[in-house]
């Protein structure tokens, strides 16, 4: 499998304060993972990292062979290596359609090319399309404003994905969601990724997503991974029942199996 995201070494400090250290990590093109951990753990200090949000005090970070340590978010954005945060990043006063489009407008204009009209018919067709890939195509007319929290992560997702980014990294995508939406919300996120074959990484409190959607976890503890394993055998690791499942998430497990 081809080799997509390559991490060696990575350190960040604030001071006298170690908030991630010794993390190494390699993805390859395909896979699914979750990234779990008590809060504090150092997971979006991790994600931060390696998108460029979060200078590294040590280590290297390569995306598709080339290290990406010192560029700037928009350029690792460029090269395919994009996220999404915990809280929305859309524009709450335009369109669902208007949204997309500006995402569109963005990642393909530059220049003075950005002075010409954003809406053409053939970009209005892929904004149409890439709506109906997320299942939100019959709010397009709706303000993001007016948008459940939920439809609001998945219009937030949809925007991050216009460049169809070889790897995203997702930030608690079901925060703030209600647990009647937080399932159907993963699984269209989940088969709209799947359709695009992008590589994704997303952190995750909620264990009932993780075993539903990926199959291999990278465990956080005091900035550290403390487990890098397939889900079934991390979900019973001693170190993760300890520090991030607790003793009691582990015995239902052991009585449901």
């Amino acid at each position: 499998m081809t080799t997509i995201l390559e991490v060696n070494g990575l350190e960040k400090r604030f001071g006298g304060v170690v908030a991630a250290q010794n993390i190494g990590v390699t993805v390859s093109a395909g896979e699914t993972i979750g990234i779990i951990g008590a809060n504090g753990a150092g997971k979006t200090t991790f994600v931060n990292m390696v998108t460029g949000h979060l200078p590294p005090s040590a280590g290297t970070v390569k995306f598709l062979g080339t290290n990406i340590v010192g560029l700037p978010p928009r350029r690792i954005t460029e090269l395919g290596l994009c996220r999404s945060f915990q809280v929305p990043q859309v524009f709450l006063s335009e369109s669902v359609f208007d949204n997309v489009l500006m995402a569109y407008g963005i990642a393909e204009e530059s220049g003075f090319s950005m002075l010409r009209p954003l809406r053409n018919k053939e970009r209005d067709a892929r904004v149409r399309k890439h709506l109906a890939s997320y299942q939100i195509a019959e709010h397009e007319e709706t303000a993001a404003s007016a948008l459940s929290q939920g439809i609001r992560k998945l219009l937030d997702i949809a925007m991050a994905t216009v460049r169809k980014p070889q790897l995203l990294m997702l930030d608690e995508p079901t925060s703030g969601i209600s647990v009647e939406e937080k399932f159907d919300l993963m699984d269209i996120i989940m088969a709209a990724l799947r359709e695009e074959q992008t590589t994704v990484m997303f952190i995750e409190h909620d264990m009932e997503i993780v075993q539903r959607h990926v199959a291999r976890v990278l465990a956080f503890s005091q900035g550290e991974i403390i487990c890098d394993a397939p889900t079934a055998k991390a979900m019973v690791d001693p170190k993760v029942v300890e520090f991030v499942l607790g003793q009691e998430y582990h015995v239902g497990i052991r009585s449901d199996a």
